[in-house]
């Protein structure tokens, strides 16, 4: 052959060797990148709670009567001592004409009692004056001689015994009195039930407040304890959660609370004021019985804020257990158990990205919420770590940042949704 070809051939060799040889080269790992960034951590316990009121009134009624109606409504103000509602008695029940005849019947009875006590009233003293009289003859006759000591003290006896009789008759005229205007009463509350001189008695606002439900509106009949109108002041709301009651004994009183999913922008402010000692079971969605524990918060945030708040609105509570500032964090989705071994920290371990190859470092882990994990020892701030490390990540391995587009498959995509959800990971945008 002539020298050319061997030439040609040579470099036809080579090119097939270089070729092969990239072809079987191992690839860098397409991975996402995070950065472990230093600031601010938090663990919270997060709950659905209620609003309700500190304090309620119930204003019910203290007797049987006719409830007058009632002109107020929910959300109205009222001041202290206010009138909310007026009884008055209630309708005598309906009677037949023979009931109406033995009434009027009884009045007449009760009249001939008062001329019969009047009679014997006068009777009485027909019978004191004589005594008296006789009394009096007696006492003479004694001075003469004439009658024993014996027949005047009998005959004082029987003056003051008169006496007593003449008391007892006018009593007796006085009850008789009674009973006819007792009598009387009667017949004209039958015919006229509420009669002109009928008295209402008054029910007053026990605080001030607003109106939060009126249970009776119209003019009706109630009965004795029957509720009315509901009050309270819709400026003193609480905050009630129901907990597990393994992590109510995490939520102390004092610790912070953010209240949020409340209707407003802002995230209010809170604090727990009790953990109420005494659970109860409650079944889930899914039917399990849980075991779970009343948590009080007071809202701390100025009113002006929750102003549109009211009884039993649904809230969102996180109850904030442990908070540090200036500590490394990293994504809990860098974080993986490592293999127990002399190097392991904590169990725990993250791939840090350094000059383009993946390298295993055992860390410890001291807590984690929902976003990052507190990293006590392995890392610190400003260093790259590996999100969501597939099996291909191995120590030492080369990797690379994975392309936006190559994921979504479109060209003109600068930003992927899972890097957007995960703090710190930053994706490279396609050219």
């Amino acid at each position: 052959m002539k020298t050319r070809t061997w030439i040609y051939l040579s470099i036809a060799a080579l090119a097939a060797a270089a070729l092969l040889a990239w072809a079987f080269a191992p690839r860098p790992v397409e991975v996402e990148f995070a950065s472990v960034t230093q600031g601010r951590f938090e663990t919270t316990i997060a709950e659905d709670g209620k609003t309700r009121l500190r304090d309620r009134y119930v204003v019910s009624a203290p007797l049987a009567g006719l409830l007058a109606r009632i002109t107020l409504r929910e959300g109205d103000t009222v001041a202290a001592d206010a009138v909310v509602a007026t009884l008055t008695p209630v309708l005598s029940p309906m009677l037949d004409e023979r009931t109406l005849r033995e009434q009027r019947v009884r009045v007449e009875i009760a009249e001939a009692g008062v001329q019969r006590a009047s009679a014997r009233v006068e009777r009485a003293r027909v019978a004191l004056q004589q005594a008296k009289n006789e009394a009096q003859r007696s006492e003479q006759l004694a001075l003469q001689g004439f009658v024993s000591s014996t027949k005047l003290d009998t005959d004082r006896l029987s003056a003051v015994a008169a006496r007593t009789e003449l008391d007892t008759a006018v009593e007796e005229h006085h009850v008789a009195g009674h009973e006819v205007d007792q009598a009387r009463a009667a017949l004209i509350a039958v015919r006229s039930p509420q009669g002109a001189g009928a008295r209402g008695f008054v029910l007053r606002s026990p605080s001030a407040g607003r109106v939060l439900r009126v249970a009776q509106t119209s003019e009706t009949a109630v009965a004795l304890g029957t509720p009315l109108v509901e009050i309270g002041n819709t400026q003193q709301l609480e905050v009630v959660a129901e907990l597990l009651t393994t992590d109510a004994l995490q939520a102390r009183a004092g610790s912070r609370v953010l209240i949020e999913r409340w209707g407003g922008d802002d995230v209010l402010q809170g604090r727990v004021r009790l953990v109420e000692p005494s659970a109860f079971t409650k079944v889930s969605a899914l039917g399990v019985e849980e075991q779970r524990v009343k948590v009080l918060i007071d809202i701390t945030s100025p009113p002006a804020q929750w102003r549109t708040l009211g009884d039993g609105f649904r809230v969102g509570v996180r109850i904030v257990t442990l908070e540090i500032d200036q500590v490394a964090r990293v994504p809990v989705s860098a974080v993986f158990p490592l293999p127990a071994g002399p190097e392991a920290k904590g169990g725990m371990a993250v791939f840090v990205v350094e000059d383009g190859r993946a390298r295993l470092r055992p860390v410890e882990v001291a807590a984690r919420n929902g976003e990052h994990a507190w990293v006590r020892e392995g890392v610190r701030p400003g260093s790259t770590v590996i999100v969501y490390p597939q099996s291909a990540v191995k120590d030492g391995a080369r990797v690379r940042l994975r392309r936006t587009s190559e994921l979504s498959g479109s060209p003109g995509a600068t930003r992927d949704p899972v890097a957007t959800a995960i703090p710190g990971c930053t994706r490279a945008t396609s050219s």
